[in-house]
């Protein structure tokens, strides 16, 4: 769990402000109680820099995406704000069957909101994960995970980048991937004889 998340049995204050506005303490508590049911995963290569796997049971953050970016003196840990994107994406996605481009823009509201509740610029934040998003023509996309979830891509019809993230796919899923079914052998059936063609009939 990220150091700087809040305690899960902190008391429930109210706080001051409207009931719009999304404070830090409001985003440390989402966060705790969606640490609480997933596992986070450093080590895999992921376009568009995070991803989730197909049972919601891990957040995938890319191997070379730092830790942490400084903003004003301070140390930032990213994990935090690209956990509550992929969760209330995905859950946006199963749950409720929005198209991923409809998730997708409800979830960057509140990463969005998380990142200025930590009196962060999003303009600042963005051009740092900008910087290593990773692409089609990328080879640093060398290992994907078995378990990703390409809806995201899909819904976005990137096919050429569909295909380079399956050739990095473990052997088992790339197989099931890539490979088409083999027709089925037909089976070789033995003429019927006359004498029984005419048994047949007569009953």
């Amino acid at each position: 769990m990220p150091p700087d998340t809040c305690h899960p049995a902190a008391p429930h204050k109210k706080l001051r402000v409207p009931n719009w506005y999304a404070s830090s303490l409001m985003t440390d508590r989402a966060l705790d109680a969606i640490l609480r049911r997933i596992r986070i995963d450093y080590r895999h290569d992921i376009p568009y820099l995070a991803g989730y796997s197909l049972d919601n049971s891990t957040v995938y953050i890319d191997r070379h995406l730092p830790r942490f970016f400084e903003y004003k003196g301070r140390k930032i840990e990213v994990a935090r704000y690209l956990i509550m994107h992929e969760e209330v994406e995905k859950t946006l996605i199963d749950q409720l069957g929005l198209h991923y481009l409809h998730a997708h823009q409800i979830a960057t509201r509140a990463e969005q909101a998380a990142v200025r509740a930590d009196k962060i610029s999003w303009r600042a934040y963005d051009r740092f994960m900008q910087k290593y998003v990773k692409s089609i023509g990328d080879e640093r996309l060398k290992k994907i995970p078995r378990d990703l979830d390409f809806k995201p891509y899909r819904d976005e019809h990137d096919q050429d980048l569909i295909e380079r993230m399956q050739k990095a796919q473990p052997k088992s899923r790339r197989k099931k991937d890539l490979s088409l079914p083999k027709p089925k052998a037909k089976v070789a059936t033995k003429p019927k004889t006359r004498a029984k063609a005419k048994a047949r009939t007569k009953r």
